[in-house]
C-alpha cells in the first residue's frame, strides 16, 4: 500500500513538537481521570483535530460523558450537554423566539447547540424528528430559528451517544444522520485490571461538604478546571493536520475501498463519497496523534471499521445466511491488502 514519503510537512520542527506536547498533555490529563479508554482518546483526538463528528455507542456508566467533560476543559471549550428523551422538542435543541413582555417584541432565545463541544447523551432515544433537528447544523455549522439563520461557534463538534438499538425506548438513527458523522466508534467494558483500577480511584473519592451536609465525591469534583492549551494550540493541531502526506497510493486504496461496499453483493447500502473523505481526514489526524506527518496502511486499517459500518447495510439475503457488516468488512480489507 502506501510507502513512506521523503517529506511533507510545512510546519517548523519546534511547532510540530508544541503540537506534539500538546496532544500527549491532553492525554495525561484525561487519564487523571478515565482509566483506560485510550483508543476512544484517541477518536476525540481525531474528530476534535479534524472538525468531524463523533458518534459513541456503548451501554450505559462506560464514562462516555466524563470523557467529553474532561476533553472540553482540557482545551478551555465551551461545553454543553442535552439529554435526549422521547419527549423532546427541537427548539429545545436549537433554540426559539420568546415574547419579552417588557418590549412587547419578540427576541431570539438561542438554544445549548450554541456552543462548541455539544454532547448529544443517548441521541437515539428521541424521535426521529429532533434527531433530525441536528442535521443543519452538523453539516453546515450554522442553524435556523424563526427563518433567521444563525452561525454556530468555531470550533463546532458534535459528540453523540447512544445505546445498542436492541435496548428499549431506542430508535435507529436515520441513513442521513449517520453519514453526517465521521466516525461512530463502539465502546467495550473495560478490562479486569482496568475495572480493578477504577473502583480504587472511586474508594478514594471521599465526601464534600455542602451547606450543613455533605454529598459522596464523583470523578466529575476532580476534572481539572486549568485547560492543558489554548484555542491557538488546538488551531495549530488542526493546521498540522492539513500538512501530513498522503501518497497516491493510499488514495487509491480509500478509493477502491470505498467503491468495494458500493459493489458487494451482499451489502444493499454502500458507502457514500463521504466515507473516503472521512477516511482520509482521520487518517491525517491519526498520524499526528502517532508522532508522523504521513499516512501509513495501518491507518486506514485501524480506523476502518470506525468509518464504514455505520455507512454500509447488509441485504436480506446476506442476513439469512449469518453474515455481519464487520465479517463483510474484513473481506474487503483483505482482498485491499492483496491488491
Amino acid at each position: 500500500m502506501a510507502t513512506i514519503p521523503e517529506t511533507s510537512s510545512t510546519s517548523t520542527p519546534a511547532e510540530t513538537q508544541q503540537t506534539i506536547e500538546f496532544i500527549r498533555a491532553i492525554r495525561e490529563r484525561v487519564a487523571t481521570v478515565v482509566v483506560g479508554q485510550d483508543i476512544v482518546v484517541e477518536r476525540l483526538l481525531i474528530a476534535l483535530f479534524t472538525g468531524g463528528h463523533l458518534l459513541l455507542q456503548g451501554v450505559p456508566g462506560l464514562a462516555k460523558t466524563l470523557l467529553v467533560s474532561v476533553l472540553s476543559k482540557s482545551i478551555a471549550l465551551e461545553f454543553a450537554r442535552i439529554q435526549f428523551t422521547i419527549d423532546l422538542l427541537p427548539s429545545d435543541i436549537l433554540g426559539s423566539e420568546i415574547l419579552d413582555q417588557k418590549t412587547n417584541q419578540f427576541r431570539t432565545h438561542k438554544g445549548p447547540i450554541f456552543t462548541n463541544l455539544l454532547l448529544a447523551d443517548e441521541i437515539n432515544r428521541a424521535a426521529p424528528k429532533v434527531q433530525s433537528a441536528l442535521l443543519e447544523a452538523m453539516q453546515e455549522r450554522k442553524v435556523t430559528i424563526a427563518n433567521e439563520n444563525y452561525q454556530l461557534p468555531a470550533p463546532f463538534l458534535v459528540i453523540a451517544t447512544q445505546n445498542p438499538v436492541e435496548q428499549a425506548g431506542t430508535f435507529e438513527l436515520p441513513e442521513a444522520q449517520l453519514d453526517r458523522f465521521m466516525l461512530l466508534h463502539r465502546l467495550d467494558y473495560p478490562s479486569v485490571d482496568e475495572e480493578r483500577e477504577v473502583l480504587k480511584r472511586n474508594m478514594a473519592l471521599g465526601i464534600r461538604r455542602e451547606d450543613k451536609g455533605a454529598v459522596a465525591r464523583t470523578e466529575f469534583d476532580i476534572l481539572d478546571k486549568e485547560p492543558v492549551g489554548t484555542s491557538d494550540s488546538l488551531i495549530a493541531a488542526m493546521e498540522a493536520v492539513q500538512t501530513v502526506y498522503v501518497s497516491e497510493t493510499f488514495l487509491e486504496h480509500v478509493v477502491d475501498l470505498v467503491n468495494r461496499t458500493r459493489n458487494h453483493p451482499a451489502l444493499e447500502l454502500g458507502c457514500s463519497p463521504r466515507a473516503g473523505i472521512a477516511l482520509i481526514k482521520a487518517s491525517r489526524a491519526r498520524a499526528l496523534i502517532h508522532g508522523r506527518d504521513y499516512v501509513i496502511p495501518e491507518d486506514l486499517y485501524a480506523l476502518a471499521e470506525d468509518v464504514v459500518l455505520h455507512r454500509i447495510r447488509l441485504n436480506y439475503e446476506a442476513l439469512a445466511d449469518g453474515y455481519t457488516s464487520q465479517a463483510i468488512l474484513q473481506q474487503m480489507l483483505g482482498d485491499l491488502g492483496a491488491t
